[in-house]
């Protein structure tokens, strides 16, 4: 149990040092760093779902599970949901008309098992934010379940530049 915790905190180290490179902070009056909001560029948009998936199958090689594919419906039922949390204001796994992960997968026309689902409201990029669901126990379970085959990614940003997230896994 030691040794997989181990693994688990070098990879996510690991994947600190993958972050997208992002200009130094500046200090407030009260010295603490001014928050920093990444802005999620055409380009970036191709390259966030490639570069989680990559992270992400390699967090799952260092334990010895099998990696991930991703998944076009996984992914159309995430953009949804995090669409949706940003109209409600509020990060939860509850769609606006009462939907589960599950309902909206299924809307998207995905039907293997959904495993879970992980959600964040953030101004963060996609690699702080998949670090922040590796440091929580059920989002990191969600992410690195042994029977799950498949994922979807998909967000939201507003013109405020906050960032609604979603990941779903499946099989």
């Amino acid at each position: 149990m030691i040794n997989i915790r181990s693994m688990v905190l070098l990879s996510v180290l690991a994947l600190a040092a993958c972050a997208p490179r992002i200009a130094p902070s500046q200090l407030g009056p009260d010295g603490q760093p001014i928050p920093v909001a990444y802005t999620i560029s055409e380009r970036e948009s191709v390259e966030i779902p490639v570069r989680v998936l990559g992270q992400v199958n390699q967090l799952r090689a260092n334990i010895g599970q099998s990696p991930l594919m991703l998944d076009p419906q996984l992914s159309s039922a995430a953009v949804a949901h995090s669409r949706d949390m940003a109209a409600q204001n509020r990060a939860w796994h509850f769609g606006s008309d009462g939907s589960s992960p599950l309902d909206r997968a299924r809307r998207q026309g995905y039907y293997g098992e959904v495993i879970g689902e992980a959600i964040s409201e953030s101004y963060e990029n996609d690699i702080q934010t998949l670090n922040a669901w590796m440091q929580t126990r059920d989002t990191r379970d969600i992410i690195m379940d042994p029977t799950a085959r498949t994922l979807g990614l998909g967000w939201y940003q507003e013109p405020s530049k906050k960032i609604w997230w979603t990941l779903i896994t499946g099989n």
